[in-house]
């Protein structure tokens, strides 16, 4: 047999024993269960290649990256992250309906589903909807490290890298926030021992931010609009 022609066939024969799984492709977790307990992840995300590579992460950031196999007979998915922790949990069991996924496996004594959707484009996190600089337009009660009135506070900047930026007619106020990984809730820590740290859920809508205190005994909302330069 030809060369040429032996090297194409084992191409189209490798090309369609990684495609035949259907499971190519960006999948997006829509819900967790764990036994009777929903446990969904906010925008997590795999993305399974080809190669029997993949990559995984939450809203726009990758966290972890490995290998993927699957069992067609048995409809086993084993997945292998080579910067994260050994799975012990044995492989997932897949139902595969078009564009929807179902995993099921047992972990710690209790059910595990997942359900997945088959995407385009990576979906955004709370804290990837929030990034940016933000107004004060409104203010109700009193907590630091935002000043008590709109006049006083002028701007809120949450940058990329998970630090923030208060500035307001009484100086400015930096630290690192967090974002909760399953809740629309963000964690504002201030560098020094000036100020404690607080908790806020999170109301986004297109170009508005709200910011309700949840450590709180009062009352504290702060309202904002999206900028694109620092207020005077």
């Amino acid at each position: 047999m030809n060369k040429k022609l032996l090297v194409v066939i084992c191409l189209l024969s490798l090309w369609s024993c990684t495609s035949e799984s259907g499971l190519e492709g960006l999948w997006i977790v829509q819900k967790v269960r764990m036994g009777e307990q929903e446990v969904t992840p906010n925008a997590r995300w795999t993305r399974f290649h080809g190669d029997f590579s993949q990559q995984s992460g939450n809203g726009w950031f990758q966290h972890s990256y490995g290998s993927w196999t699957f069992e067609e007979e048995s409809r086993e998915l084993s997945i292998v992250n080579v910067n994260g922790l050994t799975d012990s949990n044995g492989p997932f069991q897949v139902q595969l309906e078009g564009d929807r996924m179902t995993w099921t496996r047992e972990e710690e004594g209790q059910q595990i589903v997942v359900s997945l959707e088959r995407a385009t484009e990576l979906p955004a996190t709370y804290g990837d909807q929030v990034m940016g600089l933000w107004k004060l337009e409104n203010a109700v009660g009193t907590h630091a490290p935002f000043d008590s009135s709109q006049q006083q506070t002028n701007s809120l900047f949450l940058r990329w890298d998970k630090r923030f930026d208060i500035r307001s007619a009484g100086g400015r106020v930096r630290g690192v926030y967090n974002v909760h990984g399953h809740k629309p809730e963000i964690e504002f820590i201030p560098y020094g021992d000036k100020w404690e740290r607080s908790f806020w859920k999170i109301d986004f809508s297109q170009d508005r931010l709200s910011l309700e205190l949840l450590n709180g005994e009062e009352v504290v909302k702060r309202e904002f609009v999206r900028v694109y330069e620092f207020p005077n």
